[in-house]
């Protein structure tokens, strides 16, 4: 049996919308330049051939690499990649948005070498320890003395000789991938549970208590809520998926629920948090810096009403850090409602198509796989985006291939590329595209 349901690419598909989705990026930049300065940026033309030109490489490795891939992962990434960068060229001066315009090229070529690596997925199978032990390595490499270092504080960065970045943005797609490897082969250990709700047996629960204990780790040594949060939650719905038992959702929540609150007593910067999101508002915190960035992006959503005052033509320059954390509230300033409610569309559109690829999958490690890498990027878009309206506290989790950042942009568009070949299957490079009766009467769609 086929580890994934084979159906036709349909490549024409794909490149339309891909051509589609630059068309929209350039007009985007083109008009941040109407905006701003009241003419189109000289450079427009160059501009779009550049980002033409590797959104059109990164196609055809596709075709080449994963030609029974889903064909519509790869326009929504560009078109969100390309909405960020036309919305960070309207935030940043323009040689700090000329380095997030590279670390974007060098995301799509972070694309492309995995499609050639990883020839078929289920070789990741075999590496479940090795791979989960640099993944834990990445995660808490920031708290190695002489590479990690605290910017605002929190000890997310590492700096290699001269190389800095975020090496948990590249640690969760490993710990993602050993999750998938692990759960997989556990499956039938963890499929019996407890009473009506199938609660998980005691000698059950030592992986759902060395997860939380590894978020807390998390949390406690690198200040970093928003991993903690992002690195249990996976886990505890890759578990769920892995089981069929909803009793590891009711426990993952309790333990959820007890870090949290384990977390605000003893740490300073979670209480500060949970004050900027219950005191935004009021008259005397307006102005201060991290209750003044909760105000200032309710306010700027509010100033850009259903429509948007139009990209480049609003102030969302007043919100403290407008490029990383509040990207969003940018994009609602100048977009309006409509305009946000795309961009939001478009990551449901990505996170619907994630699933699917799961769903297609007959085996139990590519479906974790694809499972764990859709609901890492539904976490992370729901915690920016729920952070920014104030439905819940800001935890500085970036907006994925939108905000500011190359090591978050760059992880991003790997864990696509994994997505992809997920969907594609094993890469067969002598066999041709099933395209005969015989091949289309044994596919299963």
């Amino acid at each position: 049996m086929s580890a994934v349901a084979a159906r036709p690419g349909r490549p024409r598909t794909g490149l339309l919308l891909l051509l589609l989705a630059v068309v929209v990026s350039v007009g985007a930049y083109a008009l941040v330049g109407l905006g701003l300065r009241g003419r189109v940026p000289d450079d427009t033309v160059i501009y779009g051939l550049a980002l033409g030109g590797a959104y059109l490489l990164a196609w055809a490795a596709v075709r080449w690499t994963a030609p029974r891939a889903d064909p519509v992962l790869l326009p929504i990434a560009a078109l969100l990649g390309g909405l960020g960068l036309a919305m960070i060229y309207r935030l940043v001066p323009s040689d700090v948005a000329d380095q997030q315009a590279l670390w974007l090229l060098l995301g799509l070529a972070a694309f492309v070498v995995t499609l050639l690596v990883v020839r078929d997925d289920r070789q990741l199978d075999a590496y479940t320890y090795t791979i989960g032990l640099v993944g834990l390595i990445l995660l808490l490499l920031p708290i190695v003395p002489g590479i990690g270092f605290s910017i605002n504080g929190a000890r997310l960065w590492a700096r290699l000789g001269p190389l800095t970045f975020q090496p948990a943005e590249f640690g969760k797609i490993l710990i993602v991938i050993f999750l998938a490897s692990y759960l997989s082969a556990k499956r039938e250990l963890l499929e019996a549970g407890v009473g009506r709700l199938g609660l998980p047996r005691g000698k059950d629960l030592g992986p759902i208590l060395l997860a939380w204990g590894a978020s807390l780790a998390v949390l406690f040594l690198e200040r970093d809520l928003g991993a903690s949060m992002l690195f249990f939650g996976v886990f505890v719905v890759m578990l769920w998926v892995a089981s069929g038992r909803i009793g590891y959702l009711v426990v993952g929540g309790l333990l959820f629920a007890l870090g949290g609150v384990v977390g605000y007593l003893a740490l300073p910067h979670v209480q500060a948090r949970v004050s900027y999101w219950l005191h935004a508002l009021e008259p005397a915190n307006v102005h201060q810096l991290g209750y003044g960035q909760l105000a200032q992006s309710w306010f700027a959503l509010a100033s850009g009403g259903l429509v948007g005052t139009g990209l480049g033509r609003g102030s969302p320059d007043l919100i403290p850090y407008p490029a990383s954390d509040f990207i969003l509230s940018a994009f609602g300033e100048e977009l309006g409602m409509l305009g946000t409610a795309a961009i939001l569309l478009l990551f449901v559109g990505m996170i619907g198509r994630g699933l699917r690829v799961a769903l297609d999958r007959d085996d139990s490690f590519g479906r974790l796989l694809a499972t764990g890498l859709t609901v890492t990027l539904a976490l992370q878009t729901f915690t920016i985006a729920a952070g920014v309206t104030r439905l819940i506290p800001l935890t500085g989790v970036p907006l994925p291939l939108v905000s500011y950042g190359g090591s978050s942009r760059v992880a991003t568009f790997m864990m696509i590329a994994l997505l992809v070949r997920v969907s594609a299957g094993p890469w067969r490079p002598s066999q041709r595209s099933p395209a005969t009766p015989e091949a289309d009467a044994r596919s299963p769609g």
